[in-house]
Formats: structure tokens, C-alpha cells, sequence
């Protein structure tokens, strides 16, 4: 069988339903290129996999990942030694701190590299609770932000904090004249993600930086699924400090960024050595931090793409999918939204079945976050947006990338129409 002819015979089935192709069992994986195969049981192939969970995490682009291979195989100095491999090592960090800065529009002497979104935020809650920059402790953030900010307020409360969690209505906004009511004497901090990690929704972070910068308050945002999607300015949106992943725009896991504003007083969160001007401790990751360097310049380069290409295939799938399904709406207010994500629901759907049964089609979708997976709690910010549980249970997020083509848009729109009708017509015979 030629190689460009299995697609057309490729399956996707549950284990029990597996078909056999036995005159395939003599090839080796390169050769299969992508499907899955199984020498143990003769050779399985499953249609070519599209990927639509963009916002849970990013594959890593070819050039940033032959840009960090040359810094573990050749150039694997300590960034902190003063002899030739140091200094290469050094050299390549500082360049990547200058492409990082450029993407977000600071001074790279305001850029800290971290292991992650997670460490970011942690660091400028922890940090600024620490600092004593003004008496109180009172800090304010919203009902739908990341757990990697709700978890940490709630460890901030015991240790002593006072937090405020303002709410959203239906559009999935938070309204600035909200945050400025909840502002006491006390008031250290507001946390607002510049974008929702479920829904996509942009939050009005300028107006509340302003309201925040104002009454001297620290304020600061995760923009880890809105960096690389759409223009991120730091002075523009007048934030102290914002926190970015590297493996939301192509580049590994395991690097990311906080910026710091000068003059912002900030207690290190991570303790040990002098890196990162005595800001966060530990030998730089200078492969991870190339690569993350490597995709902000990226990034850059398709900005114009993202907000015009990508946002066209997301319309395009939406309106297939409204097409070919019945009982299907936005959760959030569309205008809004960043180009890469859909939230939808599917009436009389249940959305983790949907995802299963979407996976073994080849399609990789989500219900929302990634971070929360394994939980059997509904989504905290659909359930922020006073959506009815029916609607909740029934979501999907369906999130894009620069990758992403237009056959795979429609390939999608039509499998979840197969995959919708099945799970309707299995629900009928539950409940008849």
C-alpha cells in the first residue's frame, strides 16, 4: 500500500474495534510517519491527528527547537561562568531577554526568566505580599482567573491576606467601576488576566491599570494565553507586572517570563543564588530560554496572521459547526474574544464524553482548562458567568494555532457532527 494512499484507510476505533492491516506490519515507525502503530499486534493506523487544544499547550516549532538543540550539544556553559562556554551561554540568554522584551514592549532589564506561567504568578502575588511596598493586605482579583492565581490567593489567605474575588457577568468581562468599589486603604494588589484560558475573553486590563495606577496600587496580569495572539504592550496597558509561558506560543515547556516594572519592589520568591539581577535563583535554563527567545521573534513575525488568518478559521469552524449541528451557542461576548479560541456549548451534549469521543476520531479538544483536568467540578468560569449547568456540561473549547489549516477546520466541523449526533442518540436510548 502506497504511503499516500492510508489516510484513506485509516481508522479511528475504541481498542475492541481495532481493524488489522497485516501486509503493514514490516514497517518500522519512521516509515509510518505519523500514524500509530503497534508491531506487537500486526500494524493499527489512525487517521492523521489534528490538534485543537492550542490553549492547554503549543507543539514546539522547528526553528526553536534547532536553536536550542546547538545549547545542549555544543554550547552548555553556566550562564553565570566568566570562561568562553559561560560567555556564549550568557550572550545567547541576553539576546533571548531582548526578544522576549520586544514582543511585550519593555526594557529587557525588566524581564525574569522563570520555569513557567505558574512560577510567575506565584512570584508577583507571593512577591508583592512580602514586599511591605505599602501598609495592608488586601488583594483583589476576579472569579475566572487561572488556578495558578486562585489557588495562590487562597494560600495568601493563610497567610494572612485579605482577597477580594470580583465577578463576571454572561459577556465573561469584568467591569472596571467593580474593581475600583472593592479598593480599600488596605488595598496591595489586583491580579486580572489580560485573557480568559477558557473562554478567550479580554478583560479591560488598561482601564483597570489605570485605576489601579491612580490609588498607587501594584497591578498586575496573566497574560499567558493572550501573548502571542493579539498586541501585548506593558506600556500600553500599564500593567507592573505581567506573567507569559513559553509553551502557549511554541516553545518548551518549562520557561517563562515575569515582567517587572522598574522600580516595582518585588521580593524574590525563588532564594539561593544571584541570578536574574538577585531575582529568581537558579542556573538560567538557557536551552529553554533560547527557545523561548526563538519563538517571542516568532511570535512577532505572525502577529498579523493570528489576528487575521487564525481569527478567520475560528469564525470559519464556528459557522460550520452551526451548520451541520443544531443547539449550539457562544459562552462569552464574541466581540471580545482572542482569534485563536471557541467556547461553545452543544445542547443535550455532555463535553467530556465529547472529548473522548472526539480523541478517537483524531481530534484533540478540550473542555477548558488543561490545569484543571481530573477535576469533577464543573468550570469555575463558565459557572462565574451564570451559565445554566446544562450549558456548562456541554462545553467545548476548541483553540487554534498559526498551524492550523483550513481542511483541518472542516475535517473537525464534520466529525463533530458525527460525534454529536451519536452522543444525542446514545443519550435517547439512556433516557427513554
Amino acid at each position: 500500500m502506497a504511503k499516500e494512499d492510508w489516510k484513506e484507510f485509516a481508522i479511528v476505533r475504541l481498542a475492541t474495534d481495532f481493524t488489522r492491516f497485516d501486509l503493514l506490519s514490516s514497517l518500522t515507525w519512521p516509515e509510518v510517519n505519523g500514524y500509530f502503530y503497534s508491531s506487537g499486534f500486526g500494524a493499527f493506523m489512525i487517521k492523521s491527528r489534528i490538534y485543537l487544544d492550542n490553549s492547554a499547550t503549543t507543539r514546539v516549532d522547528e526553528p526553536v527547537l534547532e536553536a536550542m538543540v546547538r545549547f545542549m550539544r555544543e554550547v552548555y556553559g553556566n550562564a553565570s561562568s566568566i570562561h568562553t562556554f559561560g560567555q556564549e551561554a550568557r550572550a545567547a540568554v541576553e539576546d533571548a531577554r531582548r526578544a522576549v522584551a520586544d514582543l511585550v514592549g519593555a526594557d529587557s532589564r525588566e524581564i525574569v526568566f522563570t520555569s513557567g506561567g505558574t512560577e510567575s504568578d506565584n512570584t508577583a502575588l507571593w512577591g508583592v505580599f512580602r514586599s511591605g511596598y505599602r501598609p495592608g493586605n488586601h488583594v483583589i482579583t476576579t472569579r475566572i482567573e487561572h488556578p495558578a492565581i486562585l489557588a495562590t490567593c487562597k494560600a495568601l489567605e493563610y497567610a494572612g491576606a485579605d482577597i477580594t474575588y470580583i465577578p463576571v457577568g454572561s459577556s465573561g468581562r469584568v467591569d472596571p467601576a467593580d474593581v475600583a468599589a472593592a479598593i480599600t486603604d488596605r488595598t496591595i494588589l489586583i491580579s486580572v488576566m489580560h485573557a480568559n484560558n477558557e473562554t478567550g475573553i479580554i478583560q479591560p486590563v488598561r482601564e483597570i491599570s489605570a485605576i489601579a495606577r491612580e490609588r498607587g496600587i501594584v497591578m498586575h496580569t496573566d497574560a499567558v494565553q493572550s501573548v502571542g495572539k493579539i498586541p501585548v504592550n506593558v506600556k500600553e496597558l500599564g500593567v507592573d507586572l505581567l506573567s507569559l509561558s513559553g509553551h502557549k506560543i511554541h516553545a518548551p515547556k518549562g520557561i517563562g517570563v515575569l515582567y517587572i516594572r522598574k522600580g516595582v519592589k518585588l521580593v524574590p520568591f525563588m532564594t539561593g543564588g544571584s541570578h536574574e539581577r538577585k531575582r529568581r535563583a537558579g542556573t538560567e535554563n538557557v536551552p529553554g530560554i533560547v527557545g523561548l527567545g526563538e519563538a517571542a521573534r516568532l511570535a512577532m513575525e505572525r502577529l498579523p496572521e493570528m489576528t487575521a488568518r487564525v481569527a478567520a478559521l475560528r469564525d470559519h469552524l464556528e459557522a460550520n459547526l452551526r451548520d451541520r449541528i443544531a443547539g449550539v451557542r457562544d459562552n462569552g461576548a464574541p466581540e471580545y474574544r482572542l482569534p485563536n479560541i471557541a467556547n461553545l456549548s452543544f445542547e443535550g451534549i455532555e463535553g467530556e464524553a465529547a472529548v473522548i469521543a472526539m480523541d478517537l476520531e483524531g481530534v484533540a479538544v478540550s473542555t477548558g482548562s488543561a490545569c484543571a483536568s481530573g477535576s469533577l467540578e464543573p468550570s469555575h468560569v463558565l459557572v462565574a458567568m451564570g451559565l445554566r449547568p446544562e450549558v456548562v456540561q456541554g462545553s467545548l473549547r476548541f483553540s487554534l494555532c498559526y498551524h492550523n489549516t483550513e481542511a483541518e477546520i472542516d475535517a473537525v466541523a464534520e466529525t463533530m457532527a458525527r460525534v454529536a449526533e451519536r452522543l444525542r442518540r446514545l443519550a435517547r436510548r439512556v433516557y427513554v
